[in-house]
């Protein structure tokens, strides 16, 4: 992960706890691959200084992340990223499913046909997917 090695590409937003964006941002970078299963991850200090927060809100991010099985810490270790394959998989689909709930929530009040959607929206990820 670079982390550390550039800008990091998280701005926080005011409706959700600042603990709750840094995890969603690891389980992005989990997601998209930029962080793999077993990988070692910045210290909680470090990552309150990269992301400019407090501390204590580093610190719960981690107790968060630890709960949930997403990293590993063992002792005085570094924190890694979990080898749990059904974990690993479980974040994806909740970013997809989050993603799919924000999708429906505000194009149903436009109530649009549903074969009408699903073909506008494959058309528009074909053609976003073809620019990267």
């Amino acid at each position: 992960m670079n982390i550390g090695d550039g800008p990091l590409s998280l701005s926080f937003n005011n409706r959700d706890p600042v603990y709750l964006q840094v995890v969603r941002y690891f389980k992005e970078e989990i997601a998209t691959g930029k962080l793999e299963a077993g990988q070692v991850i910045p210290s909680r200090r470090e990552v309150a200084g990269l992301f400019k927060i407090n501390p204590n809100t580093a610190q719960k991010a981690y107790k968060e992340m630890e709960e949930q099985g997403l990293i590993i810490t063992e002792g005085n270790s570094p924190s890694r990223i979990t080898s749990d394959a059904q974990v690993l998989s479980l974040i994806r689909e909740e970013l997809i499913s989050d993603a799919v709930d924000a999708f429906v929530a505000s194009i149903r009040k436009i109530n649009v046909p549903v074969d009408e959607l699903l073909t506008i929206v494959k058309n528009k990820y074909v053609t976003e997917c073809s620019k990267d």
